[in-house]
């Protein structure tokens, strides 16, 4: 298969799935990572597609979003390390809030297989992390899921899940965001999920957004929260300089996880 060949289908993904891995790509079409990577940089170079880690994502991201499914394969290395350095804002018996969003999901993933998920309450609006919770039988952890409109990312939003948010409170809230805007704040493509992670902002004693650095590259429609609503921001050392001491004046405090899965695949 020509070059041309393979851009058209790599673009052909893009357009069914919203976002595409290497990996996946080199195995589809028998080809190694190598000429993939040129591949998705030719049609960067061209303004078709936007690179990401490990992949790309379409460039028309700003009204939509991949699904769960799809997201959940890229940038895995870096969601693990981030979510690594989330559990220790998690005491046991504490009552937690979790958002939509693969990185949210990744962190809940981590949080129950530590110590510090002992006792805890989880309010969720992501069916997938309540799923992973009730799968999990003998662990002392209780989930509440909001009700709603499920939406691409498999989360619960609207009306219904607001005014049940509404009704309760947390000590700490765990949110994805599609793209982090300097000096606006953190933005979401789905105006309704922007509403409920406002819902879930406003019922907590602490914000804590996880998001790795590609974030800072993308934009997207609705602004849900300002970065001085926000107590915590953990990302991935990935992010530039500028960008982290510009978010560092913004925000009251800045975490930077360390991706060790990048230091293991750059020694092969």
């Amino acid at each position: 298969m020509i070059s041309s060949q393979r851009q058209h289908l790599i673009l052909s993904r893009l357009r069914t799935r919203g976002a595409v891995r290497i990996t996946a790509l080199s195995k589809e079409l028998g080809v190694s990572a190598m000429t993939i990577r040129r591949d998705i940089a030719e049609l960067a170079d061209k303004g078709l597609l936007r690179r990401v880690h490990g992949g790309a994502v379409s460039t028309s991201t700003l009204l939509s979003e991949p699904l769960f499914s799809v997201k959940s394969q890229m940038d895995i290395g870096l969601k693990d390390a981030i979510a690594q350095q989330a559990i220790d804002y998690v005491s046991p018996g504490d009552v937690i809030a979790i958002g939509g969003g693969t990185t949210a999901y990744v962190f809940a993933q981590h949080l129950l297989e530590s110590q510090r998920s002992n006792g805890i309450t989880i309010l969720t609006n992501s069916i997938p992390v309540a799923e992973l919770v009730q799968a999990l039988e003998s662990k002392d952890v209780e989930v509440i899921v909001t009700g709603g409109v499920i939406t691409r990312s498999n989360s619960l939003v609207g009306p219904i899940a607001d005014k049940v948010i509404a009704s309760l409170r947390v000590n700490t809230v765990f949110l994805g965001t599609h793209s982090v805007s300097i000096p606006r704040g953190f933005l979401m493509p789905n105006s309704l999920e922007a509403a409920t992670d406002m819902a879930m902002m406003d019922i907590a004693d602490r914000t804590i957004i996880l998001t790795d650095h590609t974030k800072w590259s993308s934009t997207s429609l609705s602004l849900f929260a300002r970065f001085d609503q926000v107590d915590t921001v953990i990302t991935d050392d990935g992010l530039d300089t500028d960008s982290a001491t510009k978010t560092r004046d913004l925000v009251k405090e800045l975490v930077l996880a360390h991706d060790r899965a990048s230091d293991e695949t750059e020694s092969e």
